[in-house]
Parts: structure tokens; sequence; C-alpha cells
């Protein structure tokens, strides 16, 4: 449900996928008026992603609160469009491969020059220049060549990752930066471009893990910090499995050794010490599993809270949102579409106090602002249906 803190904030939006419009999304989230236009004749290739007859789940995701309008802009009066629609805008976002909004006359510089205040955001796969810049790019690639991925599996057996990481990252970061420029231009009066790619904001999330490196000289794989966490996953006698972190402060630690009675490990020269523990962490992982093997998930839960131990069920999506915790805070939505029937997603990632909340707008089909948004500019209905009849636009009746 959207806040109305940009409300007075049009964004336009010429992106696919998830990069772009995550980051739109999250300015929508915050009352921001977005126009999202789409290619002719099948928009965002996102609508497809997963069998829907009206959109895929994944778009919908993306693109509550938003306005779709169809423009060709390979066609000069489809760029013309745009660019009136820029005039009065306050973000641009686009992640198209670099150099192809200037090809279609839609780049930074020409926006700038007929609105000076305009925040336009450039996101790329490895950034707008370099080596790497002409380069497809895709969540998975930007994981791989960022070094996420190497965090995240076994560089002996590596796997993809189920969700794609780099690309909410970057939309987080794309979103980040977009309000910084809305900020300075409150001082300067002038808008800026902001530029991010999977591999700039990747990395920047990983910055930690990159430090770590740069200090030591060690390269870090998967199992570095989860050593040196004292972080832990076992599987329970009822077959579900959970996670325990018992981070630095030794009474954690001291804690998860009284909770499951299994104080003789202290004794052993091997886990005595906190750094004894981090080199031996192989064989204190499989002294500890078979323990986990004796009670069901609810009751080492129970046992494991008694005693302070940070610890939680590893849940999947549908034990989560069923959760009484996610119920209680309230973390899902539901809205209505006139055509699609009842859609739930989930809301926001933060909360504010003291702030009206509107209620979010359904994802909309392919083209349905198309008349309003071309009316607004002027456009009467015999030349709208002129520029349906063309393929520039489509609209939905």
């Amino acid at each position: 449900m959207p806040v109305p803190i940009l409300n007075d904030i049009t964004v336009i939006e010429c992106a696919t996928f998830v990069t772009g419009p995550y980051a739109t999304a999250l300015l929508a989230d915050l009352g921001a008026r977005v126009i999202k236009i789409e290619s002719p004749p099948e928009g965002d290739p996102y609508r497809y992603f997963a069998p829907d007859p009206y959109f895929s789940f994944n778009f919908a995701h993306l693109n509550r609160n938003k306005e779709s309008l169809v423009l060709d802009l390979k066609a000069a009066k489809g760029k013309e469009i745009c660019i009136e629609l820029s005039k009065a805008a306050d973000v641009f976002v686009e992640n198209f491969r670099p150099g192809a909004a200037e090809r279609l006359g839609i780049g930074y510089e020409s926006l700038r020059t007929i609105n000076p205040r305009l925040v336009y955001c450039s996101i790329s796969a490895f950034g707008q220049s370099g080596p790497y810049a002409d380069k497809p790019g895709f969540d998975t690639l930007g994981q791989a060549m960022s070094g996420l991925l190497s965090l995240l599996s076994d560089p002996d057996d590596p796997k993809v990752m189920g969700m794609a990481v780099s690309d909410y990252v970057t939309g987080l970061s794309a979103a980040y930066g977009i309000l910084g420029a809305l900020w300075a231009r409150e001082k300067s009066g002038e808008g800026c471009r902001v530029e991010t790619s999977l591999l700039q904001a990747t990395l920047s999330f990983i910055g930690e893990t990159a430090a770590g490196y740069l200090r030591t000289g060690q390269v870090p794989h998967r199992m570095a910090r989860v050593k040196n966490a004292h972080a832990f996953a076992f599987v329970c006698k009822d077959g579900r499995p959970l996670a325990i972190h018992c981070s630095v402060p030794e009474k954690f630690w001291l804690a998860l050794l009284k909770a499951t009675g299994r104080t003789d490990i202290a004794a052993d020269e091997r886990f005595k010490e906190r750094g004894k523990r981090r080199q031996n962490y192989e064989a204190l992982e499989a002294a500890l599993a078979p323990t986990f093997r004796n009670k069901s998930r609810g009751e080492w839960l129970q046992i494991l809270e008694a005693n302070d131990v940070p610890a939680v069920p590893l849940y999947n999506v549908a034990e989560v949102l069923d959760d009484p915790q996610v119920k209680h805070l309230g973390l899902t939505e539901e809205l209505e579409h006139p055509q699609a029937g009842k859609l739930q997603f989930i809301g926001g990632p933060v909360r504010f106090d003291h702030l009206k909340r509107d209620r979010s707008a359904p994802p909309p089909l392919l083209g349905e602002q198309s008349t309003a948004v071309l009316r607004e500019l002027g456009y009467a209905d015999d030349t709208i249906a002129d520029l349906r009849a063309c393929g520039i636009t489509r609209t939905v009746p």
C-alpha cells in the first residue's frame, strides 16, 4: 500500500524484467506516479515469464501501482510522445543496453536539454563503458561476475540460485540513487544522471567480504563467514530444518551447548576456543547434527528459545507466509483486478508511522492507461485511434 511521500513525483519507466521495474516499484510504494512505457506488440517480456491469461505473477509483483503506456520508440511519433512526457517528468529510468537509449534519441544528454531538472537513471549489466559494456547480462551473470555466487555456492559443485539476488539488489540500489538525486535537486534545482549495474551494485552488496580479501589477501568462500559466525543448519527428527546463528558473543555458544545437553563439547580441545571452533567447524557440525535428530523442530525451537539461543525454523515460502509473526506484521496485501480477479502480494519493505497509506492499484494490462495518458498530453481520440492503427500504441477498451 503506497505512502504518499513522492505523490508529486512523476516517473517514466523504459525498463523490462526486474532491475528497472523494481526500482520504480519502490518509488511507486512511496507514492510516485509511474508511467511504464512498453513496446508493441507484446510489452515487457516479464509479463509472460510464467503462464497466466493476464500477466505472470513475476510481472504483477513488480508492476503494481503503475500505468502502462504502449509506445513504439523506434517510430518517430512514439519517440516524440516519450519526449513530451519527459518534459514534465521528474525521473526517467531505463535498463537498455548501453548506447540504446542514445540511438533511440532518449538518452540523458537529449532529455536534459529539454528538462534540466530530470533525474535520469541508467541501469546496465556491467557498466555504461569499458570492455564488458556491450555484453548481454541477466541476474545469474551478475551474481557470477560480482563474486556473489562464489559465496552462495560450492565452487566444486556450483549451482545457480533460485532467487534473482543481483537483479533485486541492483533495483534497490537504483532507487536509492534516484532518491539521493531528487534530494540533491531540491538544493541545486538541477537533475543529474544516476548509473548502476548488476556488477557494481552486487559487488557493493558483498563489500564486507571484499574488504576482508583486500585486508588479508585470503580469497573468501561460502564457508568462511559461516565458520566465523558459528552458524548452523540442522535437520530435526521430523525432517524439518532449523537455523542457528551464535555470532561473536560467547554466551550464545554456551547457551547452545546447555540447551542441547552437549556441554561435553566444551571440553574437547578442538572446540574450547572460538578460533579452534572456526578451524574445526566441519567436525563441530558433525558432532552436533545427530543431537537434533532426537527431537522435532517444534520441540527444539521451544528448548532453544527458553535458553535464549538465536534460532529460527528454516522455512519454505509456504511456511513463512503462514507464520503468526508475518500475519501479525501484516506483510501481505490483497487487491482486486477487474479482469484478473483477486491478487495477493508481499507489501513494501518498510513501515512509516504517522503516515497514511493509500490502497494499492493492481498491475496494469498491456496498454491499459495508453488512452488516458495520451489524452493528458492533448491527443484527441481520433488521433489516438490513428496511432493505434499504425501500431505505435496499443489501448485497452
